[in-house]
């Protein structure tokens, strides 16, 4: 916008001619769900969404969590649907609550530190490309990310799901080092990668379509082929990816299933397995939460 006017006079904006100034869209999104956060009523919200509008989504899930406490509320309570291109840091710390779709594309680091909100992207249909080689988003996504999903019917760019720690976070094909520094959570990929999967990453499990073990970097982590409760896991998301996207590769893997579950390769950090060994067996042994921790402790003391 330009401001004009004389300097002594109030200053008034004008937008540059083939524009439209607009209100920022968070809080038009926030104004309309105004009855969720009041009464955790449901409500369902569809706009346009633009390159320049940054971290949608993120203003009003602050103010979920400010009315509603670190839980947020209901799954799906909030339904938005957007449709456009979304700029940097879509659905960033999204609590639980939010069900936020793009049907379009995005940039960088969509749902950074996502808390619980699912975030899904997926191509207009009337688009050229198909799933499979369509770049649907950029890099970094899931950055931090402790909990919720992010389901996104396309290609990707570089760390993906880099820090994950506790969400689950799928897409069609990632560029290079994918899953780094991974701690918690779980990564679906349907899709070819780049190199250094997997550096860093100390917990959490991915899941890989058709992987190439060349590209995969083994210093912390173990590549296998998935054991049954992988597979019923996989099954689930596939079935939710296809609901959510409508993305055709899922729906030709499940119509294919279980022959299609044997293209899948698990990458396992070394440290988590014993992990999850040593809770399979607390468990086993009658321990509560607070044992199977002290248990963990043990194990890793040596």
């Amino acid at each position: 916008l330009l401001h004009v006017g004389e300097p002594d006079e109030p200053r008034r904006c004008v937008a540059p001619a083939g524009h439209v100034a607009e209100q920022r869209l968070d809080p038009v999104l926030i104004d309309r769900c105004a009855a969720a956060l009041e009464s955790g009523a449901s409500v369902t919200v569809s706009a346009t969404v633009r390159g320049t509008d940054r971290a949608v989504g993120t203003l009003l899930g602050h103010r979920v969590t400010r009315q509603h406490g670190p839980d947020g509320l209901p799954d799906g309570t909030i339904r938005l649907r957007l449709t456009g291109t979304a700029g940097p840091s879509l659905g960033a710390f999204l609590p639980r609550g939010v069900d936020l779709t793009v049907t379009g594309d995005a940039n960088d680091y969509v749902g950074k530190g996502l808390s619980g909100g699912v975030v899904t992207v997926r191509p207009d249909p009337d688009g050229p490309a198909d799933s499979g080689t369509q770049v649907i988003a950029g890099n970094t996504i899931g950055y931090g990310a402790t909990s919720g999903a992010v389901y996104l019917r396309g290609v990707v760019g570089e760390r993906f799901a880099v820090r994950n720690s506790g969400a689950l976070l799928v897409c069609e094909g990632a560029g290079d080092h994918a899953c780094e520094y991974m701690t918690g959570g779980r990564a679906v990929i349907l899709g070819p990668t780049g190199r250094n999967v997997a550096a860093g990453m100390s917990g959490g499990i991915a899941y890989l379509l058709d992987a190439d073990p060349a590209t995969v970097n083994t210093e912390l982590v173990d590549i296998s082929g998935p054991a049954d409760e992988d597979t019923d896991y996989v099954a689930r998301v596939l079935h939710e990816h296809a609901e959510r996207t409508g993305s055709p590769i899922a729906a030709s893997l499940l119509a294919d299933w279980p022959t299609a579950a044997g293209r899948f390769t698990r990458i396992l950090p070394r440290d988590y397995a014993r992990v999850l060994r040593v809770r399979e067996q607390a468990a086993a042994d009658g321990l509560d939460a607070a044992g199977a921790d002290e248990k963990i402790m043990e194990t890793s003391r040596g």
